[in-house]
């Protein structure tokens, strides 16, 4: 349980106008080229996803079901912590496919254990910046998101991953397996509770 309202949190992302972009429908088809062109947009959690857009080899048949928020934006916009905590772990994946610039944050104060959050497809900078245990503020600016030759080949965006589990490296699984759902939403809560109600 959270003690915290996302109205009492910094925005991870604050939205042109204050106001959410259009949310994305990726059941069916991914449209890198509507993306771009979008530049700002919503891809929604605990949505199964066309397998067109998990092409690279380490994603099987079965792992489409996303974990996360996606939050399309212009590369190079910052991403902010929503609340103090520290660096908890931070990589940078060079592989196609995978998180780039990857930071996990932990925060003790959101809720009545420990909450991870996990911001992927970041810049190479955005990663090598922080030590873990580095303390951040609510506001600090943990990264900023990377272009696609330094995000793992996507269209720009923040995936961004709750987590009630420390992370054994810089890394979740983004996406599960069908078979994996239902216990990945008790292991990975919905980002809205700290982002806002999005959709």
């Amino acid at each position: 349980m959270l003690r915290r309202t996302p109205n009492e949190l910094h925005p991870v992302i604050p939205f042109p106008d204050d106001t959410p972009p259009p949310v994305v429908d990726l059941t069916e088809t991914y449209d890198r080229a509507q993306l771009r062109a979008m530049t700002w947009a919503i891809g929604r959690y605990n949505e199964v996803r066309t397998q067109a857009m998990y092409s690279a080899p380490q994603y099987d048949a079965e792992r489409r079901v996303h974990m996360g928020i996606d939050i399309w934006a212009p590369a190079g916009t910052p991403v902010h912590a929503c609340a103090k905590g520290m660096i908890a772990d931070c990589a940078y994946h060079d592989e196609p496919g995978n998180y780039g610039g990857t930071v996990i944050t932990r925060h003790d104060t959101l809720a009545d254990a420990p909450l991870w959050i996990l911001h992927g497809h970041l810049s190479r900078q955005s990663a090598v910046q922080h030590t873990p245990g580095d303390a951040i503020r609510a506001g600090s600016v943990i990264g900023w998101l990377g272009d696609t030759y330094e995000n793992g080949g996507w269209v720009p965006h923040l995936h961004i991953q709750l987590a009630w589990h420390a992370p054994e490296q810089a890394d979740y699984p983004g996406v599960v397996r069908l078979d994996e759902r239902a216990a990945a939403v008790q292991r990975y809560p919905d980002p809205r509770r700290v982002l806002g109600p999005l959709y």
